[in-house]
């Protein structure tokens, strides 16, 4: 079971709302709206992405992590290092 399973509901209607976001940036696009107004938008479904990523991140770590941990083993270790490398990919985007 994967560790976001409880909250799927939740982050389904998240990512929706992010959805709606970049057709949104489409529309502003193809009707040629100012710059500034599209970066503002882009700026504010970029912010949306990062925090859906962060509570994302939070439960892989209170869920698959912990769980691996307990167990011990080479999976432990292995969880941690896709842990550590997923916050290394989202501190440079």
């Amino acid at each position: 079971m994967a560790g976001y399973s409880q909250g799927k509901k939740k982050h389904m209607t998240r990512l929706r709302r992010v959805e709606g976001q970049i057709r949104g940036l489409q529309r502003m696009v193809e009707e040629d709206t100012y710059c500034i107004d599209i970066l503002t938008q882009v700026s504010a479904a970029t912010s949306a992405l990062r925090s859906f990523s962060l509570v994302l991140l939070e439960e892989h770590l209170a869920h698959c992590v912990a769980e691996a941990t307990r167990q011990g083993g080479p999976d432990a270790a292995a969880k941690v290092k896709e842990a550590s490398d997923a916050v290394a990919r989202l501190v440079r985007s």
